[in-house]
């Protein structure tokens, strides 16, 4: 298993991290098979979504507040459900296809860490099966 560490800055942050993915399979010399990507955080998760217009982050980060807002009336007593639902909305995986060495993504996309509870320092988990 691999392993990435990421830093976020802001408490509601989407942070590219396709690059970092692409290197562990080049690292692997992984030619064809399946990449799990698994997020161990209730507060954030993972995402494939456009990476070529850069306010396409700000834009789902601006509709999961809406959606989700940091709500008085929640009990959880570390006042972060606001997160947590985000979060459960996201997902905590993501399986990708790698072909010929690639990770198979669309023209436009991207793999995104979404933080919903920073700034902090997170883990991601990386598993690779080969063909």
């Amino acid at each position: 298993m691999e392993k990435i560490t990421v830093k976020t800055h802001k408490k509601n942050e989407l942070i590219d991290i396709t690059s970092e993915i692409k290197g562990i399979i080049e690292a692997l010399n992984m030619q064809n098979g399946i990449c799990l990507i698994f997020c161990p955080h209730t507060t954030s998760s993972l995402t494939i979504n456009e990476a070529h217009d850069p306010s396409v982050k700000g834009d789902i980060i601006y509709s999961f507040n809406k959606i989700s807002p940091d709500y008085k009336e929640f009990r959880h007593v570390e006042g972060n459900s606001g997160a947590h639902v985000k979060s459960s909305v996201m997902g905590s995986s993501i399986n990708l296809i790698v072909n010929k060495g690639k990770i198979m993504l669309g023209q436009w996309q991207g793999i995104y860490f979404s933080e919903f509870d920073g700034p902090r320092t997170r883990e991601i988990w990386i598993e690779t099966i080969s063909k």
